[in-house]
């Protein structure tokens, strides 16, 4: 029998990537959507049949009596990332498991208080995951596990640009628009690509040790800073660099891994693998998406085997977020040299 879930959050992402995503798992089973309206909440769920709708303008249809279903066993949270952690404890508390967005927190230290809240076993039985979709896209997966079979790391480069223009659709999301949270979009996007380079570099065994950075506001309607630019080390002592801007006119994203046997290049959809003396090889991921409806078969199997996916684990979105707080720290004290302790 399919496990019972609700989607909690009508946004953008919600609405065009959760929710095709949870339909596309069988094991799956969506029973209601919750929105701070009925009007948002019929929004996301359009001609649903036997989906019940609860928002906070309904008597009797509040997230507290979502809450109260026992035929939802399972909640995936899309919520503006100043709101999540409160319920994200309501749901755990109520004993659902929680597949929630990413970043885990706005900052380092309310992450790690939300943490230890969820490892206490009489605050919860169930279990609470992060969705980080960046690590189950294919191409990134399968461009780490190529890495692993190069020997030792000797460098990296990872570049992320784009123009994030007044008027385009994440950037008229009222709480994006005027971030009340450390970096804007450096924050909501950048621990994506942080992820990412994450998974690659630990094809290599490797992690990021200290980190110096520095940032910039180069678009006046992307308030705090949309530009960083890093210098990162790694436990093997090499080092490489880590650059996202979503303030220029420059555009592209590239990941580039260079080892003592070759070089793993990789592309959206498409990785590049150069040996030493060899010709390159490159290999093509034409459906492989954003990566979301793999993260949440990935949840729905955790959840028939009980056991959490070590890639949604929120341990691993605190790594995420510390390397993201780390280069916004470095970059407000120009440039100095921070270690990163996870």
């Amino acid at each position: 029998m399919a496990i019972g879930i609700a989607l909690i959050g009508s946004g953008i992402f919600a609405k065009e990537e959760h929710l095709p995503a949870i339909q596309d798992t069988p094991s799956l089973s969506l029973k209601a959507v919750y929105s701070r309206s009925l009007k948002s909440a019929k929004a996301l769920s359009g001609e649903l049949l036997n989906v019940e709708l609860y928002s906070d303008d309904q008597d009797g249809r509040k997230f507290e009596d979502l809450l109260k279903r026992d035929d939802v066993q399972g909640m995936v949270i899309a919520l503006p990332i100043l709101a999540q952690p409160e319920y994200i404890k309501r749901a755990l508390a109520a004993g659902k498991h929680v597949l929630a967005e990413k970043p885990i927190a706005k900052d380092l230290a309310t992450a790690q208080h939300l943490l230890k809240w969820t490892q206490n076993s009489s605050n919860t039985p169930a279990t609470y995951t992060v969705a980080e979709n960046f690590r189950f896209i294919d191409s990134y997966v399968w461009g780490s596990e190529q890495i692993a079979s190069l020997g030792r790391i000797l460098t990296f480069r990872v570049r992320v640009a784009a123009m994030v223009k007044a008027g385009s659709k994440y950037y008229e999301t009222a709480w994006r628009k005027n971030p009340e949270y450390q970096g804007g979009f450096l924050l909501d996007g950048g621990v994506h690509f942080v992820a990412a380079t994450r998974l690659l570099l630990k094809g290599g065994g490797q992690t990021i040790k200290k980190i110096s950075a520095y940032t910039a506001q180069l678009q006046e309607h992307l308030p705090p800073v949309d530009t960083l630019n890093a210098t990162m080390q790694l436990d093997n002592g090499s080092s490489g660099t880590f650059s996202i801007s979503f303030g220029t006119t420059d555009t592209g994203s590239e990941y580039l891994v260079a080892c003592e046997k070759g070089v793993v290049h990789v592309a959206r959809g498409k990785v590049t693998v150069t040996k030493t003396s060899q010709d390159a090889e490159t290999k093509e991921f034409l459906d492989e998406g954003n990566g979301v409806n793999q993260e949440i078969k990935a949840w729905a199997q955790s959840l028939v085997n009980g056991k959490r996916n070590d890639m949604q684990s929120p341990d691993e979105a605190l790594k995420d977020l510390e390397i993201l707080e780390s280069c916004l720290k470095s970059g407000e004290q120009g440039g100095k040299p921070v270690d990163v302790k996870q």
